[in-house]
């Protein structure tokens, strides 16, 4: 019966997205069956990313879930697409007070047994539970209840998903097709994991744990014994929400320091206690009169192993030093930048990243010839996304986002530095270097002695007319073959020219006709070639130019790269709560 309804939803999701693919389709071949490629414009994916959001709202929970988690995939969408699924919210109407009671007395017993008081009318629906309020032992408390029968819906939906993932491949990048298999594997491990509740609370509690020493970090007390896998029950912490910048500035809470707060929390989370709270969205973080943060929603969280934290203070510490060529080597160690990328291309966009992160203002002709340069490369764009840091980079776009949107002049590198070197990772990797530089020497040292003897039974070969050299020569971007079909059309277009005439001299026109159709063609060929761009299609997105936009600043010619995350929904909101 489970596989029944896969069936089902497989094509019913098919069906959603058929308009989306035939466009994706004829992006390629511009007949369908034959022609060339089409240019594919800015309002043509504003367009295709509207009809991708009225798919994902159609299908219903679980695809408002993935078009949430793709709104934080720049690797994977477009900056017009990411910037139309950033206002999708995850508000759906909460299910009838007679099914989640039943959930409920399910998992606890009678509900006015349990709680001494309970608020029937919910205070948050979203698409895999709601969250009502109560007290115990007079204290108020928040109970977030897993929606009735989302679990059968989930998994037909996981499966519908795994099979839809071939049949887009065939309409990407290669690189995008990288990403894609990826983020059906990390969605399906995430949304299962937000469903469980008690691994909610083990980690919400573990979080807070870490948490205990710092006054300005709030994270609400789990309830063990009124919480199941399908209920969890939370102390009760109102707060005004992270986003709400009219209300925090009525209120006196310095909104700077709030920023520093949050991006220095999401850092030791990371960095240094290995497990940190990954959904940072404005509706899940709130801020009391005293500048206090409140985290709420644990329920996408994760972990980060020590390889990757150790990557990651590498990183940092590369950009705090604007090293390059440190940050670079991070990126391909964990496997998030292909080894095969232009160093120098590379090197460019994460000067003009750096820049933007420490609210520098970028002129935009120096983003469009960046920009351009990507364009020009042979290959696909390099980003890759593995699974065990898609979290990670979920948390660093989104949690910077917010930090703009409380501060536009937020310097999020600055932090980041003095956290690093007050912690003394500044100064461990200056001693690794300073290791790492004498064993460099040492080597050197044994192979000025080892050089002589070698170079000397080469020369003997040489001189015995006995030396042979092997080269692999390696065209993985198919260079070669490109260079070798043009001189081939070249060569033959030379000939077929002067045949041409020739024939036409002579007055044969019939074959003159023919020979000129082949010319003709062989030309459009040629002309094809130096035509045809493989890299990345890509426009700049100026993420604190448009907020100062939208504050109605105006452009000053500040710009910055697409990230997603930085797209912050701004509700009129006055108050967060415990939600899902």
């Amino acid at each position: 019966m489970a596989v029944l309804r896969s069936y089902r939803r497989f094509v019913v999701v098919v069906w959603q997205f058929l308009p989306l693919l035939w466009g994706w389709l004829r992006d390629r071949r511009r007949f369908v069956a034959f022609g060339g490629s089409r240019r594919v414009t800015a309002e043509m994916r504003r367009e295709r990313a509207r009809i991708l959001l009225d798919a994902l709202l159609t299908l219903g929970p679980t695809f408002i879930k993935l078009g949430q988690l793709l709104s934080t995939r720049p690797d994977v969408l477009p900056t017009e697409y990411i910037e139309e699924l950033a206002e999708l919210q995850d508000r759906v109407p909460p299910a009838d007070w007679a099914e989640a009671q039943r959930v409920i007395e399910d998992e606890l017993g009678p509900v006015d047994d349990v709680f001494d008081a309970f608020n029937r009318e919910s205070i948050s629906g979203a698409s895999l539970g709601q969250v009502y309020t109560a007290d115990v032992d007079d204290q108020q408390v928040a109970v977030k209840v897993r929606r009735p029968g989302i679990e059968s819906l989930v998994e037909a939906d996981l499966r519908a998903i795994r099979w839809s993932i071939p049949i887009v491949v065939r309409f990407v990048g290669q690189g995008q097709a990288f990403s894609l298999e990826n983020l059906a594997d990390e969605f399906a491990k995430t949304i299962r994991e937000e469903m469980d509740y008690s691994r909610e609370g083990r980690m919400l509690t573990e979080i807070r744990a870490n948490f205990a020493d710092e006054p300005d970090i709030v994270i609400p007390t789990v309830y063990e014994e009124y919480s199941s896998d399908r209920v969890l029950t939370m102390q009760y912490i109102e707060g005004t929400k992270i986003s709400d910048v009219d209300t925090l500035e009525r209120r006196g809470v310095d909104r700077s320091q709030v920023s520093e707060t949050l991006e220095r929390a999401y850092l030791q989370m990371i960095i240094e206690d290995g497990v940190f709270h990954a959904d940072p969205h404005p509706g899940n973080l709130a801020v009391q009169d005293d500048g206090s943060i409140v985290f709420y929603d644990f329920g996408m969280s994760g972990r980060v192993d020590s390889f990757i934290q150790d990557k990651i203070v590498e990183f940092y510490v590369g950009v705090a030093n604007q090293d390059i060529d440190a940050i670079l080597d991070a990126l391909i160690d964990m496997g998030t930048l292909s080894p095969e990328a232009d160093r120098a291309v590379m090197a460019d966009v994460m000067e003009l990243a750096i820049q933007d992160a420490r609210g520098e203002n970028i002129e935009t002709y120096r983003v469009q010839q960046i920009v351009g340069k990507v364009e020009d490369t042979i290959y696909e764009f390099p980003l890759r996304l593995p699974p065990n840091l898609a979290l990670v980079l979920r948390v660093a776009t989104v949690v910077e986002g917010v930090c703009v949107t409380l501060d536009p002049e937020f310097d999020f590198i600055t932090v980041a530095t003095d956290y690093l070197a007050e912690q003394g990772y500044r100064e461990e990797s200056i001693r690794q270097f300073a290791a790492g530089t004498v064993e460099e020497f040492q080597a050197a040292a044994t192979s000025v002695l080892r050089v002589p003897p070698k170079l000397e039974r080469a020369l003997d070969k040489v001189e015995r007319e006995d030396l042979y050299v092997r080269a692999d020569l390696e065209d993985s971007n198919r260079v070669i073959d490109a260079l070798a079909r043009r001189v081939v059309l070249g060569l033959v277009l030379a000939t077929s020219v002067p045949t041409t005439a020739f024939l036409y001299v002579t007055a044969d026109v019939t074959a003159a006709a023919i020979s000129g159709a082949f010319t003709a063609a062989v030309g459009a060929a040629l002309y094809k070639t130096f035509r045809r761009r493989n890299g990345l299609q890509a426009s700049p997105q100026f993420t604190r130019q448009n907020l100062r936009e939208r504050d109605g600043g105006g452009d000053d010619g500040g710009t910055a790269l697409a990230r997603s995350g930085s797209q912050i929904e701004a509700d009129d909101a006055g108050t967060a709560t415990n939600g899902d």
